[in-house]
């Protein structure tokens, strides 16, 4: 018969074990532990202890043994379950994550990349986490090749950090096919543990133009709604903003590069309002133009969860919009410098030279 180890004290030990047992910010596990050391140290036998505590004879003689072994180290923490850790390769890791793609797939995902390097996908999460990597995410960009870009660039941001005096710069641009779109079955309002519902599919009720025009020094906003985005429309809309306008404040628009906005027509009526002082953005750099931030700021707060049922009541709601941005408006703050927006296109080209050049290789 297997004889239980000997638990012998000393005084130091045994106060620490009666402090385990008595603090209330012990946990309940470690308690018992240290009553079973305890009680084996008085000479209890393994079967008395168990029925004692309410436990098994296995478990006491378990802690009684670790104890023995490793003092109380031995009895603060379990021995570690399971089978054990698998160590991840993280320089092929890595590797595979930045420059290999999976078999039939077009990025990475935390499942294909553990069975392709034999560990669980929670490793892969955590050490992705880890260098940041995040390959379910993918960021458009377009780098301009206007050969003026420069120039457009200092003139536009100029405009924004160092308005001129007795003149007014305006953000122009269309946003064109705004549909009225109505949902083929009611949605569900929001409730606790639910989100708000709506239909996938939907029913198009026609589509209208919103024109606005974005004041950079206040954010006031001349807007208006039209059935097309000709040239025709375009030359309207500039007269509303003459209308709208101090007379005596000279206006500089800044626009895109959009046919509408270099129209013979347009061009004749502007040689007859030489107030009116127009500033093209580069090719593909709408980023430039702040009225894009407010464009954006109407589509997720009013028209991308809307139900229209016609083009009036799309337009109404988009002039209720405007009319109640307008009552407190609020400019967006231009803080990158020509200077800065400049390092990162030339960088950026560097990257996409050097990528296509290692591609013909």
């Amino acid at each position: 018969m297997r004889i239980a180890v000997e638990i012998v004290l000393t005084e130091e030990q045994r106060k620490d074990l009666t402090k385990l047992v008595r603090s209330k910010l012990t946990s309940v596990r470690l308690a018992q532990r240290a009553r079973i050391v305890l009680l084996a140290a008085d000479g209890w036998r393994n079967k008395d202890i168990a029925e004692e505590l309410g436990v098994g004879r296995v478990q006491v003689s378990r802690w009684r043994d670790r104890y023995a072994e490793s003092g109380l180290a031995g009895i603060e923490r379990d021995l570690p379950r399971g089978a054990p850790n698998v160590k991840v390769d993280v320089a092929r890791l890595v590797e595979l994550t930045t420059q290999g793609k999976p078999d039939a797939a077009t990025h990475w995902s935390t499942r294909k990349m553990a069975a392709k390097i034999g560990v669980s996908a929670a490793s892969v999460s955590r050490y992705w986490r880890a260098n940041g990597f995040k390959p379910h995410l993918l960021h458009s960009f377009k780098v301009s090749r206007d050969p003026r870009f420069i120039e457009k660039l200092e003139d536009i941001v100029g405009l924004y950090l160092s308005p001129p005096e007795h003149a007014l710069v305006l953000c122009c641009d269309e946003k064109s096919q705004v549909q009225a779109l109505d949902r083929t079955q009611p949605g569900l309002p929001l409730k606790k543990g639910r989100a708000a519902t709506m239909t996938h599919d939907y029913k198009r009720n026609g589509t209208t133009t919103l024109f606005a025009a974005l004041n950079v020094l206040d954010g006031q906003v001349i807007a208006q709604c039209q059935q097309r985005h000709r040239h025709g429309e375009w030359l309207k809309f500039l007269k509303k903003i003459e209308r709208e306008t101090p007379k005596e404040k000279t206006l500089h628009l800044i626009a895109d590069n959009y046919a509408t906005h270099k129209h013979p027509a347009v061009q004749a009526w502007l040689g007859k309002h030489p107030r009116f002082v127009m500033h093209f953005t580069p090719t593909s750099a709408s980023w430039l133009n702040m009225v894009e931030r407010f464009f954006r700021d109407i589509t997720t707060e009013r028209l991308r969860r809307g139900v229209f049922t016609s083009v009036p009541e799309l337009v109404e709601a988009i002039d209720e919009y405007i009319a109640h941005h307008n009552t407190s408006p609020k400019p967006f703050i231009w803080t990158a410098s020509a200077r800065d927006i400049l390092q990162k296109v030339i960088r950026a080209n560097s990257r996409l030279s050097s990528k296509q050049n290692a591609t013909l290789h």
